[in-house]
């Protein structure tokens, strides 16, 4: 058994400058979670495989093509590969998100 404790995890640098922690990273699949303070944002950018998005704490939006919406503690987000997407904190508490990738991607993340 491999439990991991995600205070200990570092930040993993990325080009949206947040608070992100890869928690889970196999050769099937990525898993990471990410934390936008108040007012902070990921840019819009296209994932190469599929995404699942599960909300872990905190209010924000996401846009994924042409629609958006506001999501919450234990919703969860399909984004198919290809599609643009983003997420915003507009709350003024911290938006905690585990993002799932599957499978793994073996391109990189393209901003726009």
């Amino acid at each position: 058994m491999n439990i991991i404790n995600l205070t200990e995890v570092p930040v993993h640098p990325n080009p949206h400058h947040v608070d992100a922690r890869k928690v889970y990273d196999s050769k099937d699949a990525v898993a990471v979670v990410i934390t936008l303070k108040p007012g902070e944002t990921l840019k819009q950018h296209i994932t190469p495989v599929d995404v699942f998005f599960y909300v872990l704490e905190g209010v924000g939006v996401v846009e994924i093509g042409d629609e958006g919406a506001r999501v919450e503690r234990d919703h969860l987000v399909e984004s198919p590969a290809g599609i643009p997407h983003r997420w915003f904190n507009d709350s003024d508490q911290d938006f905690r998100v585990l993002v799932v990738k599957v499978p793994r991607p073996t391109g990189a993340t393209r901003l726009l």
